[in-house]
């Protein structure tokens, strides 16, 4: 077992935030005493109070960014800083998410030890580095440290919830008793699925693995540290490496490997709350048993699908594609009935199967439709002939197709459950929008898709509407 250790937090405010609530509470104290000379308003003990507080060491103070862990809560208690001008400014919408970065362990809590190199040290020349990235991207930041002193877990824990954090990261260092023993692992809690400390943790643990090149450990989600646990916000903790490797101790002393770590962490925390954008789409459906699997577990995960439903389907199994529209997931038309021999015949077959499946679709959900795909694709090998004058006369109806641009290539072989999630791993290549193709009439395609969405938490899962710029193919 390796070794675990305590950890906390400390606080940090940003300066206009201060100036800001003084400007307003400066304004507020001219005007009440205009009101007071002119005798319309007496000045009450406390407007007398807060009026004689010393503006000058609170504006010294902001513009100097040497804030102590108590700072925000004695401007407060002074009356520079009101607690309604406080809780105004945090309710802004444009306000940016504040994010706690605990650098663990310091002063007489050192962590791991080796050769001279105290965990605490290197902790805090990294969590320094994550919080300057993080402000060059436009976060705000407060570290629980930002010298070597001791400070408990409780304390840590205590000042990022008072603070209102939107997202905790813990950073430490391993060691082990096998110096032969390296690598990376991060740690949350698994038992509170409030607050997201999952999401938060793969895309740390992804993001500094990717950008370090370290070799994987685990992902743990049975943490039981205080911080991850007692935390009212997203919540986890990272161990950088193990100091007790020879090799991976100077890596971890070298700047540039810091810095590696620290942008990677910082990626981590900027796709949590700034994801991509992924489309996740379902062809040739309802089916009589696989809709519903994928149907659940999309509601247990609260994620939101877009359906292309082939008509002869839907009549078939109208009560699943009822289900599908009134849990909130979009339908589009596929077909009628897919053979291409017989779609793409001409432009008018491909037009009286279009309408029949429209049709269907509309009488069974109530749905009016605008999306549609092509069975095969927009340009595929049956359609080639035809396929430029059908979009030129679908498009001057109103409607709007929609391709892909990454695939779990169920459709196209045997594929196991493993399989076809790497297959959609390696074809979305990490691209800002997707849209996944997959089918909800394969068996396989509903028993990966739990861990299938888990493996995607840099995305944000939405559905495909007339607003959506669709992914087409290009014509030939």
């Amino acid at each position: 077992m390796y070794k675990r250790k305590c950890w906390g937090k400390g606080k940090k405010a940003k300066g206009w935030l201060l100036a800001a609530g003084m400007l307003l509470f400066s304004l507020f104290v001219t005007v009440m005493a205009a009101w007071g000379s002119s005798g319309l308003l007496d000045k009450t003990e406390k407007a007398q109070e807060i009026e004689e507080t010393s503006f000058k060491e609170a504006s010294e103070r902001v513009s100097s960014g040497q804030l102590s862990d108590q700072t925000v809560k004695e401007f407060i208690n002074q009356g520079t800083l009101s607690k309604e001008i406080m809780a105004e400014a945090e309710t802004e919408e444009d306000l940016d998410p504040l994010i706690a970065i605990d650098p663990g362990h310091g002063g007489i809590d050192e962590g791991c030890t080796a050769t001279g190199i105290k965990e605490k040290d290197v902790n805090l020349q990294i969590a320094m580095l994550v919080k300057e990235k993080l402000e060059e991207l436009g976060f705000r930041v407060m570290l629980t440290r930002q010298e070597d002193t001791y400070l408990a877990k409780e304390d840590r824990v205590r000042l990022a919830n008072d603070a209102g954090a939107d997202a905790f990261v813990s950073i430490h260092q391993n060691t082990f008793e096998d110096a032969g023993i390296s690598g990376m692992e991060t740690w949350y809690d698994g038992t509170c699925l409030k607050r997201d400390n999952e999401r938060l943790a793969q895309l740390v643990h992804m993001q500094t693995l990717k950008s370090t090149g370290a070799q994987e450990r685990e992902l743990r989600g049975d943490a039981d540290f205080h911080v991850t646990s007692m935390t009212q916000m997203p919540a986890c903790l990272i161990e950088t490496g193990f100091l007790s490797s020879e090799q991976e101790k100077n890596q971890l002393l070298s700047s540039e490997y810091q810095e590696q770590i620290a942008e990677g962490i910082v990626n981590g925390i900027d796709l949590f709350f700034h994801p991509k954008t992924m489309y996740l789409t379902f062809d040739d459906g309802p089916s009589e048993e696989c809709t519903d699997m994928v149907l659940n577990i999309l509601r247990e995960r609260n994620v939101k699908a877009t359906f292309f439903l082939i008509g002869e389907y839907v009549e078939k199994y109208p009560e699943v594609a009822k289900r599908i529209v009134e849990e909130g997931h979009t339908v589009g038309i596929h077909c009628y009935r897919h053979d291409y021999g017989i779609l793409y015949e001409s432009v008018d077959s491909y037009l009286e199967d279009f309408q029949k499946a429209y049709d269907i679709v509309k009488e069974t959900t109530g749905v009016e439709t605008r999306l549609f795909r092509f069975p095969g694709g927009s340009v595929n090998a049956y359609n080639k002939d035809v396929c430029e004058d059908i979009i030129k006369e679908m498009t001057r109806r109103g409607y709007i197709y929609f391709d892909w641009n990454a695939s779990l290539e169920d459709a196209a072989g045997d594929y196991q459950p493993e399989e076809l999630i790497a297959n959609a791993r390696e074809t979305a290549l990490d691209r800002k929008r997707v849209v996944m193709l997959a089918h909800d009439r394969v068996y396989n395609t509903a028993l990966c898709l739990d861990r299938l969405l888990s493996q995607f938490p840099e995305y944000k899962m939405e559905v495909l509407s007339p607003d959506v710029e669709p992914v087409q193919f290009a014509l030939p």
